[in-house]
């Protein structure tokens, strides 16, 4: 039976070894203290064999692995494992690299610490010669020319003639050896050592890590944090003792760990940001008090109230999951305690070179003005709108979205703070409300209904104005203009829109190809072109997007009682511009239309909106037998909620009054069931 398990631990399948691994766990558990002297010795000929294949050397260790788990091995077996492990770290094969620094970490379990202090010279001196991508490993001459023929092409490419900038994509994206490894067997060692590693941490250590985190290579950094996540584990036993300077390493050197666990969470690459959020959960989690964790918020409450909001999906989830458990509950009073920092540290991520750091950056300024204490927020008002000015014009449209729903924000919290800024602010509105993407006409419209609420007489005739300017200029609407004129049709990338002729055979044919993200130019901001990004993309907007823009500020100005009257009085304007089909996408224009038509009805209550209903029946009924679906969809759920407002006698009487073919349109339209 021995024999068949150990059969399938050395398998070439992965499959055939996974379940090997799990039978060998079963027999050691119902195995004898003879059957253990056969099993070590069956795996001490395994990791002993000359020119034993990969897959032999890793069952061997996977099966010492378990063996020293389960606590049943002998000391002289444990002695052999320890040689046999250093030995196979070096090993060509990265699956026995990883399983041999599991079997160090086992027998840091089964025996504490010692097993590091014996071994750390070999596991530092890896992991340092390592770091350096100059020095050869055991691959040699072989290895130094496939260095230097990669150096090469990228030196001989005319994008990257500069030498130093070679050198510097090669260190971003080049493999590292067996760096890994290392570093993971590292990380085994501190983990199954918990607590008892404590007295293993000194400054050299630390300076290796660290140097890990600073590393060019964004791989490099991401498997430091990882490893730094072990280290600051290890805390103390009891965490209610007092002597923190003597028993807690990660008390004693908190100051240094903070430092990078805030370099890691502000870092350009999400895979390095979220090794660095796991790293900082763990380190503030480590620590006994809130006292203690005070003395490192200042560095690290900024950076992880503004992952809640970044965009990368893991980073955002983990941070907010990480906020709860770390605040608990008390966000709001630490954000406001550390005010200072917090405002630096969003207005310095304004100006980051990652456009994703910029969006969070105003999402997080916009939730200063709507959550905290306005006393508190009140003194940087003045920076915190230069900043989101500033975003305003950015080149990507999900940061001048987030800009202008913060300014809205803003001008809505702080209103006496904001009026010197209105006259900048009026015409960056305007601009997103004739924007080239939907959404930002959506968030333009909402912060000019919020400038509309809070400056009320004052701001009625520039807005109103706008919006006849804008419904009137429909008209002047070229007949046969592209919906995004020269931009590619398919969807953005990192929400930048491409030019068409960006697939134009002639533009890429022998050209150097770029890794998106790694050898490619970084998405620099305020550069021009490169890489992943052309901040170039951007049209000159059209008027029906303008119009389209309008339509949403007329539904968002509806909800001011105020401004009843006023809106009313646009709707036969309104009905007028939904009347026009001599463009390409009076459709487009048409669902918006549809769609904001019964919210404004809702608004404006049936007093205002009852006698304009009539004017708006020829859009709505062309709409739904129109060849767009989604027009045609919109006009179908405006006409059930227009139904459901004022009554289906009522809508059908003033339908058959308008005009009596509309009725079967209308009796069709009432067996469609709302989406």
């Amino acid at each position: 039976m021995v024999d068949a398990i150990i059969q399938d631990l050395c398998s070439s399948l992965k499959l055939e070894r996974d379940k090997g691994f799990q039978n060998f766990v079963k027999h050691i558990d119902l195995a004898e203290s003879e059957d253990i002297d056969t099993l070590e010795q069956c795996i001490t000929k395994l990791l002993t064999e000359e020119g034993s294949s990969w897959e032999k050397k890793h069952g061997g260790l996977m099966a010492a692995k378990a063996l020293l788990i389960s606590g049943k091995s002998s000391d002289d077996f444990a002695v052999d494992m320890r040689s046999q492990a250093l030995k196979y770290l070096e090993d060509n094969e990265f699956r026995v690299r990883i399983a041999a620094g599991e079997v160090l970490g086992a027998l840091c379990k089964k025996i504490g610490p010692a097993v590091y202090e014996n071994s750390k010279s070999v596991i530092l001196e890896g992991i340092r010669s390592n770091l350096e991508r100059e020095r050869l490993s055991a691959a040699g001459q072989d290895e130094q020319e496939e260095t230097e023929k990669l150096m090469e092409k990228l030196s001989s490419s005319p994008a990257r003639s500069n030498s130093v900038d070679a050198d510097q994509i090669f260190h971003d994206t080049a493999g590292w050896k067996s760096l890994e490894t290392w570093m993971k067997c590292l990380q085994s060692v501190v983990d199954n050592c918990g607590h008892l590693f404590n007295d293993c941490v000194d400054q050299d250590l630390l300076n290796l890590i660290f140097q890990a985190l600073d590393h060019t290579n964004r791989f490099v950094r991401e498997t430091g944090y990882y490893v730094c996540s072990s280290l600051v584990s290890i805390g103390v036993k009891d965490k209610e003792t007092l002597a923190l300077e003597e028993e807690n390493a990660v008390y004693r050197h908190g100051e240094q760990f903070a430092k990078y666990m805030a370099k890691g969470l502000a870092d350009n690459w999400s895979q390095v940001r979220l090794a660095s959020s796991v790293a900082t959960r763990k380190f503030l989690q480590s620590l006994p008090t809130e006292e203690v964790k005070a003395k490192f918020y200042p560095i690290l409450i900024p950076r992880m109230c503004l992952n809640r909001y970044y965009v990368a999906e893991g980073v955002r989830i983990y941070s907010q999951d990480t906020w709860r458990m770390v605040t608990g509950g008390e966000g709001k009073h630490l954000v406001e305690k550390f005010i200072e920092h917090v405002v630096a540290y969003y207005i310095e991520a304004t100006g980051a070179d990652n456009h994703a750091v910029r969006e969070a950056a105003c999402a997080c300024i916009a939730e200063l003005g709507s959550k905290i204490d306005r006393d508190v927020v009140r003194p940087f008002i003045p920076q915190l709108l230069e900043a989101l000015l500033i975003c305003f014009n950015d080149d990507s449209w999900p940061v001048r979205d987030a800009a202008c729903v913060a300014c809205g924000n803003f001008v809505l919290c702080f209103p006496d703070e904001s009026r010197s800024s209105m006259p900048a602010l009026y015409p960056l509105f305007y601009n997103n409300l004739q924007d080239n993407i939907p959404s930002v006409r959506q968030g333009a419209a909402l912060a000019l209904a919020n400038v509309a609420q809070v400056y009320g007489q004052e701001s009625y005739e520039e807005i109103i104005n706008k919006v006849k300017e804008g419904i009137e200029g429909l008209k002047n609407q070229p007949e046969t203009t592209e919906k995004y004129g020269n931009m590619d049709k398919g969807p953005a990338t990192y929400s930048v829109v491409k030019k068409l002729r960006d697939n134009d055979m002639e533009l890429h044919t022998d050209k150097q190809m770029y890794s998106c993200g790694s050898l490619a130019p970084k998405m620099m901001k305020g550069s021009r072109g490169g890489g992943c990004m052309d901040h170039k993309f951007r049209k000159p907007p059209e008027p029906w997007e303008l119009a389209d823009g309008c339509v949403h500020l007329i539904a968002e100005l509806s909800h001011n009682q105020e401004l009843h009257t006023t809106v009313s009085d646009l709707l036969p304007l309104l009905a007028k511009a939904a009347s026009l089909h001599h463009y390409n996408h009076h459709v487009n224009f048409l669902e918006t239309v549809c769609k904001q038509l019964p919210n404004i009805a809702k608004s404006l209550g049936k007093r205002y909106f009852k006698p304009h209903l009539e004017e708006f029946f020829d859009c709505i009924f062309y709409s739904i037998t129109c060849d767009n679906a989604l027009t045609a969809s919109a006009a179908s759920q405006c006409l059930n909620q227009l139904s459901a407002f004022l009554g289906p006698s009522i809508l059908r009487g003033r339908v058959e009054q308008f005009n009596p073919r509309y009725l079967e349109l209308l009796k069709a339209n009432q067996f469609i069931a709302p989406l």
